[in-house]
């Protein structure tokens, strides 16, 4: 079986040589060892001496030579919209504090699908659109590579304590009765 043993940063391998591609999800997309099918199904150990968030456009060099290049899939992701640069602080601060990894544009933020959060956020003002696309999140100031969210559905499961139930959001997007009303994460 074939054995990609080294990552490298979009840019910085020679594309040329790339002999497959992989198309990952974001949730797939931070990794150490794990066998992978590349696009046309054939089989590859992912074998790095550390865990790295892969990125689109990043190579994966092989054992005896060649790359393999990582696409990111397209995924059903939220388009969220502000009415100006206040607001959308505000949102990031919504979405932060949620510890939700977060596409960061000029004139949008992309999450994860969420329908939850959508409403929260819908609710603080925001125009929030589903759409499909491949999801580039920023990485965060301690991320060695891992983003962890709430995950709905992509096998990441987790509960950081956070309601999730539904009810009237106070100024702040929080519910009397969450664990976090009356605080913030820092």
């Amino acid at each position: 079986m074939r054995r990609a043993v080294a990552h490298h940063a979009a840019g910085s391998w020679p594309a040329k040589e790339a002999v497959a591609t992989v198309t990952l999800v974001f949730a797939d997309r931070h990794r150490r060892r794990v066998r992978l099918a590349d696009d046309k199904g054939k089989l590859f150990m992912l074998d790095l001496e550390r865990a790295a968030q892969l990125a689109d456009g990043d190579g994966l060099a092989l054992e005896g030579g060649g790359f393999i290049a990582v696409k990111a899939a397209e995924e059903s992701v939220l388009d969220i919209r502000c009415t100006g640069a206040g607001h959308a602080a505000r949102i990031a601060w919504h979405i932060g504090n949620r510890h939700l990894s977060a596409q960061i544009e000029e004139h949008r933020i992309l999450i994860l699908r969420d329908h939850v959060i959508k409403a929260m956020l819908e609710g603080l003002g925001a125009t929030v659109t589903e759409v499909s696309e491949p999801f580039h999140p920023v990485r965060g100031a301690y991320s060695g590579g891992h983003a962890h969210g709430h995950d709905h559905g992509h096998g990441h499961d987790h509960d950081h304590g956070h309601d999730h139930g539904h009810g009237e959001l106070d100024s702040f997007g929080r519910r009397p009765g969450d664990p976090h009303y009356g605080h913030n994460h820092g």
